[in-house]
């Protein structure tokens, strides 16, 4: 996870707690958390790069909405950061 921006690690969080969310999802979901709008050449370039990372696979829902889910490898690197983190906030 240490070659990911913020913002893509807050969106494999994000992916992590739903249930195969849409891009439009993870857009909602973002800007609610950094209180302004995302515009999509910022969003999917991002998420493209966590699919190309194996930490996330993307399906089609429809022609024209794809959904985001977490890998295994994606899981494991989520848990290995949090492990990261627990040693300096205990």
């Amino acid at each position: 996870m240490d070659d990911l921006t913020g913002f893509q690690r807050d969106l494999l969080y994000v992916i992590a707690g739903e249930d195969r969310p849409s891009g439009q999802d993870l857009k909602d979901e973002v800007e609610q958390y950094y209180s302004s709008e995302i515009n999509h050449g910022r969003l999917y370039p991002n998420l493209d790069a966590i699919v190309n990372k194996e930490l996330v696979e993307k399906g089609e829902l429809d022609r024209r909405t794809n959904y985001y889910n977490i890998t295994k490898n994606g899981e494991e690197v989520i848990e290995e950061r949090r492990e990261w983190e627990q040693q300096y906030i205990d």
